[in-house]
């Protein structure tokens, strides 16, 4: 088409023009990314509603009025704080589709208790450490989490008689019968077959104060499940990293850090991080931080962009208790506080602290407690994990600047 020249668009038209372009592009991408993994969502359900019709579904609120339009069973959601009864002690397992961050969340919905409930995460993201399984192994991975580890069971509920060893006993041998046919059996022990591991994840158990030295209330902006009276803790828990950053303040935090109540060193620098193993590929990663295996039980204690080039990461013992505490010699009268991403209102006033440590493990009857379990894909030989497979195809861990693999 030929434009004269009061008719040729301007510039700014034209620039305007590609922008909304680009904009409705990106809409369309990103509603179809949504529309794939809702796919994805209703055939798991679909296939754990028909291959295990005991357990029940619950869903985030969003997502289960989409799923009322899919499914023939009942779905059923959260109402929030003022909900009676947590979400978090009707669930026996929860499951993620997404990266690092939708795993996150998941683990910030128990933030305020003690017991986490297994982790299984699909991944669809493109970097990310936490997702274990492709969706292409759902019926399996699926399988494996809800059929327990009991080597015996098997045959006992095959020929309808008491089980020859203990669900729980040590170097029980199962006998097995000649006509078992395991493969039919739904809901029962998968005993030595079965792969599946859980990884216990270390978190962080949080404490904020106030310069008074009172702990304070638990303010985190995204945590709707968990109303304080129905918190089990005091404390906030994390997977990842509490941070103290200067925010828009221009100037340079001061803090005091203490381990185990006694003084180590001013930080001066924009934060300071401290995260768990699981935490260490994240913003304590791209500040300098070491990276530790999630089987170390240990705390790592990063500054953010310090003043001091001899500042260096730390990594400490996760039963030692450090204390950040906001000097006053700080020129803001207040920083910000974020756990696992998500922000604390009011930050930390000038001589408050925030005291961290790992957070304990315990079992008892019920089980453990402590930790975020994920399970994890097995069958690998020598007892190998992903963790290196992850620095080397993720990270590209020592890969050499111009050469190709």
């Amino acid at each position: 088409m030929a434009f004269t020249t009061s008719e040729r668009p301007s510039g700014q038209e034209r620039l305007f023009s590609t922008c909304y372009r680009c904009v409705d592009r990106i809409c369309e991408v990103v509603i179809q990314v949504l529309n794939s993994v809702l796919l994805l969502i209703v055939l798991l359900s679909r296939h754990i509603t028909s291959t295990y019709p005991s357990i029940s579904l619950i869903c985030e609120a969003p997502l289960a009025k989409s799923l009322h339009d899919h499914l023939s069973v009942p779905i059923y959601t959260d109402l929030g704080a003022s909900s009676a009864s947590a979400i978090y002690t009707k669930t026996d397992l929860v499951t993620t589709f997404g990266g690092d961050g939708t795993i996150l969340h998941a683990s910030s919905l128990f933030s305020a208790t003690l017991s986490v409930s297994p982790i299984l995460s699909f991944t669809m993201g493109t970097l990310g450490f936490l997702g274990e399984w492709k969706f292409t192994d759902y019926k399996r991975a699926f399988r494996e989490v809800y059929m327990s580890g009991a080597p015996s069971e098997r045959d006992a509920i095959l020929e309808d008689r008491p089980m020859i060893s203990k669900p729980f006993e040590e170097n029980a041998t199962p006998i097995p019968h000649p006509k078992a046919d395991w493969s039919s059996i739904r809901g029962k022990s998968l005993g030595p077959q079965r792969s599946a591991r859980i990884l216990l994840r270390n978190r962080l158990k949080v404490g904020i104060f106030s310069p008074t030295g009172e702990q304070a209330p638990l303010t985190l902006s995204q945590r709707s499940h968990t109303s304080p009276a129905s918190a089990s803790t005091p404390d906030i828990h994390a997977l990842n990293e509490v941070l103290i950053h200067r925010g828009a303040d221009p100037h340079l935090t001061i803090i005091d850090v203490l381990v185990n109540k006694r003084f180590l060193t001013e930080a001066v620098a924009d934060g300071m991080i401290i995260s768990t193993p699981t935490g260490s590929t994240a913003y304590s990663l791209s500040s300098g931080g070491s990276i530790i295996h999630p089987l170390v039980s240990s705390l790592l204690l990063t500054p953010i962009c310090p003043r001091s080039l001899s500042f260096r990461p730390l990594i400490l013992p996760a039963n030692v208790e450090i204390v950040l505490r906001l000097s006053e010699k700080n020129r803001g009268r207040s920083v910000e506080v974020s756990v696992d991403g998500i922000r604390r209102h009011g930050g930390l006033e000038v001589g408050g602290e925030v005291r961290v440590t790992g957070e304990e493990f315990d079992r008892n009857e019920e089980g453990w407690r402590g930790g975020v379990p994920c399970i994890m894909r097995g069958g690998q030989s020598g007892g190998n994990d992903g963790w290196v497979g992850g620095l080397n195809g993720l990270l590209k861990f020592n890969y050499p600047f111009g050469e190709e693999r």
